[in-house]
């Protein structure tokens, strides 16, 4: 299955997190959760919103933003209020890394302003300030997928008390 790496930059709410570490598990994403956090891995509420998927999921912790960019390579897509490419118009390669920020900052400007190309953006509403960090990923992690047309992904469902008629 192709790599596919989420990052968080200094998460601060744990159900959030939580949430993320369900979707990286459920789709075979590599999570990285860089610290600082705002919250501590053993928090019940971060572990009650990834449910019992934790043993599904691969995740790494990195002390800081230099420890993460120093210990990985690959390109780098960050995914923030201020970019200036629609998320969903970009070709993402084998390997990518999606990064988010921090719930009540985002990402740090300089680190935007160093690589604009590799801004991308959610369309919202005007005056809408941001999605939640959750939905973010998980939009942004299934377009990635749905162009790599869901590798090693059960792609359809059956149900439990009837059976679909045969196309």
């Amino acid at each position: 299955m192709p790599n596919l790496n989420i990052v968080l930059i200094e998460p601060q709410i744990p159900q959030n997190t939580g949430n993320i570490s369900r979707t990286c598990a459920a789709a075979g994403l590599r999570l990285h959760l860089v610290r600082p956090l705002g919250f501590s891995v053993s928090d019940r509420r971060l572990k009650r919103a990834g449910l019992d998927y934790w043993k599904y999921l691969d995740v790494t912790y990195y002390e800081n933003t230099r420890d993460f960019f120093d210990k990985n390579a690959g390109e780098y897509f960050y995914f923030t209020t201020k970019g200036q490419n629609i998320y969903s118009d970009i070709a993402y390669p084998d390997n990518a890394y999606l990064i988010f920020g921090r719930e009540d900052k985002g990402l740090p400007e300089e680190l935007l302003f160093a690589k604009p190309k590799s801004c991308v953006r959610i369309p919202m509403l005007e005056g809408a300030r941001s999605l939640n960090l959750s939905n973010s990923v998980a939009l942004a992690a299934y377009e990635v997928l749905r162009q790599r047309q869901f590798p090693g992904m059960k792609t359809a469902g059956e149900l439990t008390e009837f059976a679909w008629p045969e196309p």
